[in-house]
């Protein structure tokens, strides 16, 4: 048997081989997303802060509602109850002047019972506290609308990362195949005697790196692997790579404005702005007149033996009508709150300005890193076209002994490193579309299945495993010209 057709038979094997491990069916950004929804215990916490922030809207209309109280108490009671130039008048018995009055009772059994019902009508302090527990709510809804989209960004990142770590895998791997079918080659013609021993030697430490290579790529992948898991719940995610991105179709400055307004984090800083005007107000009222309107009822009851026998005192009282509440003094507390709070407001205005110039910066960086992006894209298009050629070249060389064998190897590399850069460059480009859309408030589930449908179909790795298969047929096993 030629050694033309020995190489092709070991090529081919090593090809199915390749073939056997390739990765199960992959699953779209969509359904990870999905699962991650459901999974993920970031996200969880988030559900469970705007479950609770909602609850603030019932709290804020409970402010201005009825409080009813009721009391009752029973106990050990005593009591002395003197009453002095009292006029006493009673049926048949005519009036009498500087009548004396006393009863007591030692120890006895004291019963009371009190009703309270209140309705603020003019109260400044619980007012702001109404717009404040609102705005809590209103907060809520914001935050959590900012923590699906982040977990969104996330889920885009990780599942990405892991496409691209699967893409290292395959290509070096596929770079191990065809340097252990160099290194095979040159052992074998070593034996015939075509070429010098230092063959076998670059040919045994090229394939000892590249294997090294392959480990560190697999453990990579499994990294990467199980941080998608971790968030999703899925056992053995699979991902895609990206094909190319589409344009943004707008302008920096309207990505700016579009974040400005829309953003949740510049939103959360303009709704602390209103938290801490709120705030100021309530410290303020705090030496303000309220009114209510009160009903109450009381009944109290003390009964046992005392001074002059049994004994039995019963009081019962009942109002209707409006209270004034109006602070005199407290020491200056209500003015120095006031003072805290107006300087906690100039912070929170402060923390706006603050937000919305770094917003505008990220907004900045993910639109021109785009981009860049797309100039880098072309340039490593032509670069893994260039590589490509060159690697024909060089391989086609080494047959006809123009080329040695650590040309062949370089050239290797070379198109191996333009395969990577290239699926990183497109991957960053998608993902800086996704930052973007996450900035404005526009990462959805609708652009994720739109970014689902322009990924790398999985039939190219097969096609890539197939190609890998094939070269070696293409060998003609002629010795070096030395």
């Amino acid at each position: 048997m030629s050694l033309r057709r020995a190489w092709a038979r070991r090529g081919l094997g090593i090809g199915l081989l390749g073939l056997a491990a390739l990765p199960a069916a992959a699953q779209d950004l969509a359904a990870v997303w999905r699962a991650a929804e459901q999974h993920d215990r970031t996200l969880a916490v988030a559900r469970a802060e705007h479950a609770a922030a909602q609850t603030k809207r019932e709290q804020a209309q409970a402010l201005w509602r009825p409080n009813v109280m009721l009391g009752l108490g029973a106990g050990l009671g005593a009591g002395d109850m003197r009453m002095k130039n009292a006029q006493f008048s009673a049926p048949g018995m005519g009036t009498s002047e500087g009548v004396n009055f006393r009863t007591s009772v030692n120890a006895g059994l004291a019963t009371r019972a009190n009703l309270v019902a209140q309705q603020p009508l003019l109260n400044p302090g619980r007012d702001a506290a109404r717009a404040q527990l609102a705005l809590g709510a209103d907060m809520g809804d914001v935050a959590w609308r900012a923590a699906r989209s982040q977990l969104m960004l996330r889920t885009a990142e990780r599942y990405f990362a892991l496409a691209v770590a699967e893409e290292q895998l395959r290509v070096t791997e596929r770079q191990a195949e065809s340097v252990a079918r160099a290194a095979t080659e040159a052992h074998d013609r070593f034996q015939l005697g075509d070429v010098p021993v230092t063959d076998t030697h670059e040919a045994d430490a090229a394939l000892a790196g590249v294997r090294a290579q392959v480990e560190a790529a697999r453990l990579q992948r499994d990294l990467a692997r199980q941080s998608l898991a971790d968030s999703t719940g899925l056992p053995q995610p699979v991902a895609r790579l990206p094909a190319q991105g589409t344009a943004l179709g707008e302008t920096l400055q309207s990505w700016i404005d579009a974040a400005q307004a829309a953003n949740p984090q510049a939103q959360l800083a303009a709704h602390g702005v209103r938290l801490a005007e709120h705030e100021l107000r309530r410290r303020r009222a705090g030496d303000s007149v309220s009114v209510d309107l009160v009903a109450q009822a009381g009944f109290d009851r003390l009964g046992g033996r005392g001074d002059f026998g049994t004994a039995s005192n019963r009081n019962a009282n009942a109002m209707v009508g409006v209270q004034v509440n109006i602070p005199l003094y407290d020491g200056g507390m209500s003015r120095a709150q006031a003072s805290e709070g107006a300087r906690l407001l100039d912070k929170a205005q402060a923390q706006l300005e603050a937000a919305r110039e770094q917003l505008a910066e990220q907004v900045r960086g993910s639109w021109l890193g785009w981009q860049a992006g797309q100039a880098r894209i072309a340039a490593l298009q032509d670069g893994l076209t260039a590589s490509a050629a060159r690697l024909d070249a060089t391989r086609t060389g080494r047959e006809v002994g123009d080329r040695t064998l650590m040309d062949v190897l370089n050239a290797e590399n070379d198109h191996a490193r333009a395969t990577l850069a290239l699926a990183e460059a497109r991957t960053a480009q998608v993902l800086h579309q996704l930052r973007l859309a996450a900035l404005a408030d526009r990462l959805d589930e609708a652009r994720l299945a739109a970014v689902s449908t322009a990924v790398v179909p999985d039939v190219a790795a097969t096609s890539a495993a197939l190609q890998s298969a094939a070269l070696p047929a293409r060998r003609q096993g002629r010795p070096d010209r030395r």
